[in-house]
């Protein structure tokens, strides 16, 4: 029977000592990347599931806010980015940064299959597009025919005084459909025309959230009789027994496009290039359209229960660009004339 020395066990030793340590970085292979977003609480987890399921070497580390802190974010670290990948933030702040230089250009793989409105128009593109959502009147039925409030059709008929103190909308230095609302009436009434027209909507405003979302779920629970808000949720409120109306303005539809893009500068540029070609991929775009109705691949259509029939063709038409470019000179406007009602942060 072999008895092994003491030296043949001590060379056994090192040698699985050796191999342990050559072990280990195989495990240490998996590439952390910090994703900036304003992406809805519940679509991170899902998102992070879905691209790590395909990419079990990348592991997405998420710093989630709403759009108007997140966009801040990144300005102010302009000279010292902390994100590599910015996955789901508004179009329009995407363009600003890219019209800065803070953007890596990159042609993800299969980005020719996507709607061409969906991506920059530069080659390679500086950002891709993943969906768009649109501002909408969320009009509760029971509380405006106890008051006597007419349903309105326009975003005009929300200076009526009948809509005092019963109308909440989004702070648009914190929500991206606040913004996208505020811009798209400078677009449609001129500068002069919205500021007058804000001023008197003001009068009627309860109070300026500082989510997106929030509107249309307060004029579900009837807390207010007008919530302009995010279209896909006054959709599932409506679907869940909400007593409201969706109303797509006869202006036009303010709007925006989620997108995505690889910050310049990331020491991880590998791995956020497979995050930005599985933001593109057809698996994606079919997790986005659980969440929005409007996607950036041809031929889906996922728009949910009671969602507002034709809503792509109410959309204003908007540069994003400038639309980025803007937001520092609008949001400042906004802020002197109206953040008194602003709730609490």
């Amino acid at each position: 029977m072999f008895k092994p020395t003491i030296r043949q066990l001590m060379l056994g030793a090192a040698a699985l000592a050796v191999s342990a340590l050559l072990a280990v970085p195989a495990f240490a292979q998996k590439t952390k990347i910090t994703v900036y977003s304003a992406l809805e609480t519940d679509q991170v987890g899902p998102y992070k599931q879905a691209f790590e399921a395909d990419n079990p070497d990348v592991e997405i580390a998420w710093v989630r806010d709403s759009t108007g802190v997140i966009t801040a974010r990144v300005l102010a670290e302009k000279d010292n980015p902390r994100a590599d990948v910015i996955w789901g933030l508004g179009a329009s702040s995407i363009a600003l940064f890219d019209s800065m230089d803070m953007l890596h250009p990159y042609s993800p793989k299969g980005v020719d299959q996507i709607k061409p409105a969906f991506k920059s128009s530069k080659n390679p593109p500086a950002w891709t597009g993943m969906d768009a959502w649109l501002a909408v009147m969320c009009f509760n039925t029971i509380e405006g025919g106890k008051k006597n409030m007419p349903k309105p059709a326009a975003w005009a008929d929300l200076t009526n005084p009948a809509y005092k103190d019963s109308i909440v909308m989004p702070n648009p230095a914190s929500s991206g459909t606040g913004y996208q609302a505020v811009y798209a009436w400078v677009q449609i009434m001129g500068e002069k025309g919205a500021w007058e027209f804000m001023d008197k909507l003001h009068q009627n405003i309860a109070v300026y959230t500082h989510s997106g979302s929030a509107p249309c779920v307060q004029a579900g629970k009837g807390e207010r009789v007008i919530g302009i808000g995010f279209d896909m949720r006054g959709a599932k409120e409506k679907t869940g027994g909400a007593p409201i109306d969706i109303i797509l303005a006869k202006e036009g539809a303010p709007w925006d496009m989620e997108a995505t893009a690889i910050v310049k500068g990331t020491k991880n540029l590998a791995a956020a290039q497979k995050l930005a070609d599985f933001a593109v991929s057809k698996k994606a775009y079919e997790l986005y359209g659980k969440y929005y109705a409007i996607v950036g691949y041809p031929g889906m259509n996922p728009a949910p229960p009671n969602y507002p029939p034709s809503a792509d063709a109410a959309m204003v038409k908007i540069d994003l660009s400038k639309m980025g470019a803007d937001r520092a000179k609008i949001l400042a406007e906004w802020t002197r004339r109206y953040d008194g009602k602003s709730a609490p942060k």
